[in-house]
């Protein structure tokens, strides 16, 4: 219901910014655009024609440049940061959290980038470098280095009394960390109890040393997973002599969930999930013919098959009627398995030590299918066509193909995975393509032998 309000309202905004826009009244635009948060705004650019979408960028505030960078997709961005002169880029993004920056600077000219670094202070400028020195899609990219951090032989009174000299907290602040001399990771106290303790209390009865910290070098996807396991609002990240680097926040991840879901679904369809929904005709091309190209390799390979029983189909007409519902079904099939081995492995649920066992279970799914759908479907070939062995031959080959395609499904993904192979993106065009192999030969291998005896 919430999701569903969701886009309702960004399509009405979209509307009410198209209307202004071919009104050329430019004042609503401006004052609608302001009143929404950097990442409705990102929504709002990604879902406009480039000519209206660089009009709209040009009445945003300028202290909301930066956020906006951050929320929209990479091709977008690309054309955005075009549009802006070096000296405007750098007010942007020079205010903006050092994670965000992180993830800025790759796409950022090089001059810009240059003038950014000399624009910051010393601190800022080493804790830029010491994040851009992680690999991407790790936590060391992820985190924020802006932590608050207190020492154990101290009381509550004097860690308010150094809040309150502080002035301010950074976002999504839950916990204090509690270090020693060499700053390394004791444990972490919650907000929540030092304001609900007497001021004289020792700080050491409220550290919390059971929470799990999360390694620099950790995968963003594992990090996700931790936040989804323990619902943390925050979580420090330490190096591998436990020394507290930073920490991530939630609004970091749920921004990796959204990106691993996007690339889940446009991924199976061979797409980029960075890609602009209006992006220009020819990159739109080559960044699709490829994927493309592969599907009519996996398609020529399945006409081979059928070339081979080119007698069988002439003199069998009803064979080429009934052929589409071999490999159709077989490669929704095939599709339903992979789509819970690619969830499976990415949420670390499937490996090496339960994959015989889903194997087995997926193949009883795909029997007990096979039978039901293929009895149904030669029920309905024996009514059409009046052939007990021609129904018996289609159910029999459907058994055979759910049955591929659960092999398919499980197998392929894993395979992947270890060819370091993304199942998500490559996985669809392999398993379907199996699929209608042997949905294929198992047909008309089948009416060869029974039809033709």
């Amino acid at each position: 219901m919430a999701e569903n309000a969701r886009h309702d309202k960004t399509a009405r905004q979209l509307r009410l910014l198209s209307d202004a826009l071919d009104s050329g009244r430019l004042g609503p635009v401006r004052r609608l655009v302001n009143t929404l948060a950097p990442a409705e705004i990102g929504n709002l650019l990604e879902s406009l024609p480039h000519d209206k979408r660089m009009v709209v960028w040009g009445l945003v505030d300028a202290e909301d440049d930066g956020e906006v960078l951050v929320h929209v997709g990479d091709e977008v961005r690309e054309s955005l940061i075009a549009d802006m002169d070096p000296d405007e880029l750098v007010a942007a993004v020079e205010d903006l959290d050092i994670d965000d920056l992180a993830d800025l600077v790759d796409d950022l000219p090089e001059a810009v980038s240059e003038q950014l670094l000399r624009s910051m202070d010393r601190e800022n400028r080493e804790r830029l470098e010491q994040a851009l020195s992680y690999e991407e899609d790790t936590a060391g990219r992820l985190m924020n280095p802006d932590v608050v951090t207190v020492r154990a032989d101290t009381t509550v009174e004097v860690v308010l009394r150094f809040l309150r000299l502080r002035g301010e907290l950074p976002e999504h602040t839950d916990h204090l960390y509690v270090v020693n001399r060499r700053h390394q990771l004791i444990g972490w106290v919650a907000l929540q109890d030092l304001v609900t303790c007497e001021p004289g209390t020792p700080l050491n009865q409220l550290i919390d040393d059971s929470l799990t910290s999360i390694h620099v070098a950790e995968s963003a996807q594992e990090v996700a997973r931790q936040f989804s396991d323990h619902d943390w609002v925050s979580a420090p990240v330490v190096d591998d002599g436990n020394v507290l680097l930073g920490r991530i926040t939630i609004d970091d991840v749920v921004d990796i969930i959204r990106e691993q879901a996007e690339h889940q679904v446009l991924g199976a369809a061979g797409l980029d999930e960075d890609e602009d929904l209006f992006s220009p005709v020819r990159r739109a091309v080559r960044g699709r013919v490829v994927w493309l190209c592969i599907n009519l390799l996996t398609a020529f390979l399945a006409a081979s098959v059928i070339g081979q029983f080119e007698a069988t189909i002439e003199r069998i007409v009803a064979l080429a009627v009934l052929m589409p519902i071999v490999a159709g079904i077989g490669g929704n099939a095939s599709v339903q398995v992979l789509t819970l081995m690619v969830r499976g492995i990415a949420l670390g649920q499937v490996g090496g030590s339960n994959a015989g066992i889903l194997m087995w279970k997926e193949l009883r799914v795909a029997l007990i299918n096979g039978l039901l759908i293929g009895g149904l479907v030669g029920l309905v070939a024996l009514v059409w066509f009046r052939d007990w062995d021609l129904s018996l031959v289609i159910a029999a080959a459907l058994v055979i193909n759910f049955c591929s395609a659960a092999l398919a499904g499980v197998l392929v993904p894993l395979v992947m995975k270890r060819m370091r192979i993304d199942p998500a993106v490559a996985g669809t065009v392999v398993v379907t393509a199996v699929t209608d192999v042997m949905g294929f030969f198992s047909f008309l291998g089948l009416a060869t032998l029974v039809l033709l005896r």
